[in-house]
């Protein structure tokens, strides 16, 4: 026995080595009709192997023939196993009738392999949709396989039911053991090299396990729980059938061999020279008080008292099971009419000898019987709730996502009609509120919007000569942050503010207020660009918990002398025409946004213009406007725009401007503010 394990397990590794070798070789490769057609040899040669270099255990030759077409078809390709057990099966069968290799079980063998490769390509597209079989599977998978070997050897061999019951009973353990042994620790392997395997302490938890495995888990365990029960009864009863039979056998002899004894005391008709026949292989005795045997197998023998005495005082005609010669047996005994003891005995091999052939038949038979119904049971849960429940799920994936038009039309069922139509009817009902918060949003949206715009100043005509000014803000579709100012600090001085608060909607709009109402405080006191930058940033520091800044441009422009003093806090470059040239970017050093820093020092720089410059100032809208080709606008296009217009009224070029701007973008959705201001100066003229 344990030279046999050795060997099927040397056996079973090597095929374990090979079949990962070649599960990295193929590994990320596409199977073509060239790779498959070398699975498929590869294995088949491999069962091809297993047949003639078997394990020699009690005269009888063990392999794993079918573990070959089981892993090509499960682990490489469906195709390829049905190709490797055909080779195999029909391989074995040749050898049998042709070369008397194994010739008695030769039908049970090919059947057994040809049926395995079948068997693995079903399995792998029907059941685990072209994935690996879970280990417990695994291991299931291969020793059913040679659960229905073993079986075909029964059913091909019902007149010789003896030594096809010793082919079993030889057989089976060893090759159904390391059958469903090699194929589990393949499946390990390679799941393992292919980061697939799953720690089984995860399934601890319900929410990692898939309502499919849970329910494969609990039938499997189920009917195995109804095999052993079923087993078990069947068992008990085949041993009282068997019992009774053997009972009524040995009741027969007893009273034939007795009666016939007993006719011979009294007419002396020669009972010596008759034969009895009990059962296949029972016998007799019939001996006296000192145990000499007067006739039977024995006859002329002395029994020892030891041997004698449980027979002596049994009780007449009643079968028990005693030691008859070294061998455990059923027996019967019967006193003659001149005392001496008839026994009648039949050993217990023959007793039970029907009973062990139809209860390892009738094992066989129900693992078929319930792997077949567990198969048909779970593809029959897989079509009609799991696949249904994974389409209703990924409806569900796509509602969540946002796709509020998406249905569930899973009407296969009563169950499933109920489920599609109340997820239909809520997602209909959510799309209801959603419209009426949306209407709401956009009401109390355009009411911000209408604040903001109210904060901004649109009048652009002036009691005076010296200046042209334009200025206008087209918001995005969210509430934004851009402003705009303009205001006169004194007599012949306008303080100029353009500015782009981070972030959208409703918060940015409340800084963009604080924001615009500091600068216009400061500015108005007289301070400097420099100095209104500083104080206003440590104002917005101040409580800016959610860590808001604002990227400003101020300038203070003395309309008496065209000089301006500027500092840009982070913002977009100015873009300046010269009085009959072009508009043209003016880069200087930025210094920090506000509000990202408190007490931090900010530069200022100075501007001249002469009668007829212009000065155009705008937000980040511009140049990071993108069109359905995610192109950026860029300040480029923009200088050649504010060129092509340049001679135009400050109005007019701002409108052209949003017009190209507009022409660019197309049907791309506008996703920010576009604010700016344009500025000519046309000296100074004392009213």
């Amino acid at each position: 026995m344990l030279l046999m394990i050795l060997k099927m397990s040397a056996v079973t590794a090597g095929h374990i080595f090979l079949t990962f070798y070649l599960w990295r070789f193929f590994k990320g490769k596409e199977i073509n009709w060239g790779y498959r057609m070398m699975i498929a040899a590869v294995f088949g040669g491999l069962a091809v192997l297993s047949t003639h270099f078997g394990v020699d255990y009690n005269d009888m030759l063990l392999n794993i023939r079918d573990l070959a077409p089981l892993t090509a078809g499960l682990f490489f390709d469906p195709i390829a196993g049905i190709f490797a057990g055909f080779i195999g099966g029909i391989e074995r069968y040749i050898a049998g009738t042709y070369f008397g290799i194994g010739s008695y079980t030769r039908v049970a063998c090919a059947l057994s392999t040809c049926l395995s490769g079948v068997v693995a390509a079903l399995l792998k597209v029907y059941i685990f949709k072209g994935k690996k079989p879970p280990l417990v599977f695994s291991y299931f998978i291969g020793s059913t396989m040679e659960v229905f070997h073993m079986y075909v050897v029964f059913i091909t061999h019902r007149d010789d039911m003896n030594m096809a019951y010793y082919v079993v009973k030889t057989c089976s353990p060893g090759m159904i053991i390391f059958t469903g042994i090699g194929l589990t620790v393949i499946s390990l392997i390679i799941s393992v090299d292919s980061g697939e395997w799953v720690d089984p302490k995860k399934y601890k938890d319900p929410r990692n396990m898939r309502i499919s495995q849970r329910f494969q888990i609990r039938l499997l365990a189920i009917i195995s729980v109804v095999l052993i029960m079923n087993l078990i009864m069947g068992n008990i009863i085949q041993t009282q059938v068997a019992l009774q039979k053997s009972n009524s056998v040995l009741s027969h002899a007893v009273a034939d061999i007795g009666e016939a004894y007993n006719q011979n005391l009294v007419n002396s008709n020669g009972f010596g020279e008759m034969s009895f026949s009990i059962g296949e292989r029972g016998g007799f005795e019939l001996f006296q008080t000192d145990g000499r045997v007067l006739f039977g197998v024995h006859r002329g023998r002395k029994l020892t008292r030891s041997f004698i005495l449980p027979f002596w005082d049994s009780e007449n005609e009643k079968s028990f099971f005693a030691e008859v010669f070294g061998t455990r047996s059923m027996c019967m005994t019967r006193k003659t009419n001149d005392g001496n003891t008839l026994l009648v005995y039949l050993s217990s091999d023959e007793v039970f000898k029907e009973r062990n052939h139809s209860v390892y038949e009738n094992i066989l038979a129900d693992i078929l019987l319930f792997t077949v119904i567990y198969i048909l049971v779970t593809m029959l849960v897989q079509k009609l709730v799991v696949e249904n429940l994974e389409e209703v799920n990924v409806s569900l994936r796509k509602i969540t996502e946002g796709n509020l038009d998406e249905s569930v039309s899973v009407y296969t069922s009563s169950e499933f009609t109920s489920v599609s139509n109340d997820i239909n009817q809520t997602v209909d009902v959510l799309k209801t509120y959603i419209k009426a918060a949306e209407q709401k949003y956009e009401e109390e949206l355009e009411f911000a919007k209408s604040i903001q715009d109210s904060a901004l100043p649109h009048n652009f005509s002036f009691p005076r000569t010296d200046l042209e000014l334009y200025a206008s803000m087209d918001a995005a579709k969210e509430v934004g942050g851009d402003f705009y100012d303009f205001f006169f600090v004194d007599a012949n001085k306008i303080c100029l503010v353009i500015a782009d608060v981070s972030g959208k909607g409703i918060p940015a709009a409340l800084f963009m207020m604080k924001s615009k109402a500091i600068l216009r405080n400061y500015a108005e006191s007289g301070k400097s660009p420099a100095e209104i930058c500083k104080l206003a940033n440590n104002g917005l520091c101040e409580g800016n918990d959610a860590e808001m800044f604002v990227t400003v441009w101020i300038s203070i422009i003395d309309l008496e002398t065209g000089h301006a003093v500027c500092s840009n806090a982070g913002h977009e470059y100015p873009i300046i025409k010269r009085a009959n040239g072009n508009y043209e970017l003016y880069k200087q050093k930025h210094n920090m946004a506000l509000a990202v820093m408190k007490d931090i020092p900010f530069r200022e720089y100075e501007l001249d213009f002469k009668r007829g410059d212009c000065l155009f100032v705008y937000t980040d809208g511009i140049p990071e406007a993108i069109n359905l080709k995610e192109e950026s606008y860029g300040t480029g296009r923009l200088v050649d725009v504010l060129n092509k217009y340049k001679d135009l009224s400050q109005k007019d070029i701002l409108g052209f401007t949003r017009q190209d701007i507009r022409l660019f973008v197309g049907k791309a959705e506008q996703f920010d503010d576009v604010t700016m201001i344009g500025f000519k100066y046309l000296g100074f003229t004392n009213n």
